[in-house]
């Protein structure tokens, strides 16, 4: 026992700093192996959130797909199907021809005065149809396109509320199928309601554009393009501000009261359903600034098309040469439909989707949207 205590004494600090030693490393180990685990652990959480994150995006791609595919083969065909009929019967000018070509075969059945009045209409009326065909197929085109990254948007937040869920992306759904529906449907707003208004306010700016032009004023590329514009120009400046966007859609004084709402007014908050919020939100996008400028600036792409058709520069002389407005009336009652063809031939809705401010200002529209 004697030697154990003198060894004890000779070696005690050295004992003492190796089992030190060996504790510390085992607790630094025993730090390290938590630590370890812990980073295996936050790796595979990162993992698996990664791979939710995946499907959730792939999920929202083919929903948001479905609904861009939705616009292009359902919405937008039925839609410009049925506005190009009713320009047509609320714009015919066959019985202004039919008398002008009676006239023609028959000289004593119409005065001087009344030649000269139907001419007159026929001028009014034909450019009166062809801004409103321009007008229109813009408009339309660029209103569905606002509502898809409108539902997408919703779709982001549907999404959103989702994280976490084990449930399909269509359990989170927050925006009732039937509201989506109506929300698409009301694209036939233009031609139910709001076109007799487009064309009255329209022909009066052909009519102050046109009143002093005469039939045998000779017209080019050039002089159609401006005046054309002009037309646009003054239909938009004698309109207060936005009024054009009830042609699109319907004034609902409820949904204006919840699109000018404080925060603090929340609490009154009237009664609204999903399809109320999206049209408040499709009327905020309608007359914002820059939607604006996106139809000021698809308005001219498809005016310097129209002009440069084919329509116009063969058969009897070309529009590049120029020609009296008396020969340039009937190719523009021949080239008013291809305005207003379905989307798949229509060549002019093509020409919208491929401006680059366009394309630029519904990504920035739906990336904004997402964020909020």
């Amino acid at each position: 026992m004697q030697s154990l205590r003198d060894l004890w004494r000779r070696h005690r600090r050295n004992v003492l700093v190796t089992a030190g030693i060996l504790g510390s490393g085992y607790f630094l180990y025993k730090l390290y192996d938590a630590h370890k685990r812990r980073l295996t652990d936050l790796e595979r959480q990162l993992a698996i959130e990664r791979e939710n994150d995946e499907f959730i995006k792939a999920q929202m791609q083919v929903h948001f797909e479905n609904i861009q595919r939705i616009a292009d083969t359902t919405t937008l065909p039925h839609a410009m199907h049925y506005l190009s009929c009713r320009i047509a019967e609320d714009l015919d000018l066959s019985h202004l021809t039919e008398r002008l070509m009676k006239g023609k075969g028959q000289p004593n059945s119409l005065s001087s005065a009344e030649k000269l009045e139907l001419w007159d209409m026929l001028k009014i009326l034909s450019f009166t149809r062809i801004v409103v065909s321009i007008w229109a197929v813009t408009m339309l085109s660029l209103y569905i396109r606002v509502q898809v990254n409108i539902l997408g948007r919703h779709l982001y937040i549907d999404t959103a509320h989702g994280l976490g869920s084990p449930h399909l992306l269509e359990d989170a759904d927050l925006i009732h199928r039937d509201d989506q529906q109506n929300f698409l449907a009301s694209a036939d707003f233009l031609a139910n309601y709001g076109l007799p208004k487009l064309i009255s306010n329209m022909q009066t700016a052909a009519t102050e554009v046109l009143k002093a032009m005469q039939l045998r004023d000779f017209f080019n590329t050039t002089v159609l393009h401006q005046t054309i514009m002009q037309i646009l120009d003054v239909f938009l400046s004698t309109q207060s501000p936005h009024l054009w966007v009830e042609s699109l859609m319907p004034e609902d004084p409820k949904l204006y009261k919840l699109a000018t709402m404080s925060s603090s007014d929340k609490t009154n908050r009237p009664e609204v359903t999903q399809f109320d919020q999206l049209m408040v939100e499709t009327r905020e996008v309608l007359s914002s600034a820059e939607f604006g400028s996106v139809v000021e600036i698809s308005l001219n792409a498809v005016v310097n098309a129209l002009v440069e058709e084919k329509g116009f520069q063969s058969g009897g002389g070309s529009l590049t040469l120029g020609m009296p407005l008396a020969r340039l009336l009937p190719r523009i009652a021949q080239i008013c439909p291809s305005l207003v063809e379905e989307p798949s031939k229509n060549k002019f809705i093509q020409i919208i989707q491929s401006v680059p401010e366009v394309g630029l200002f519904f990504t920035l529209l739906y990336a904004n949207l997402s964020t909020s």
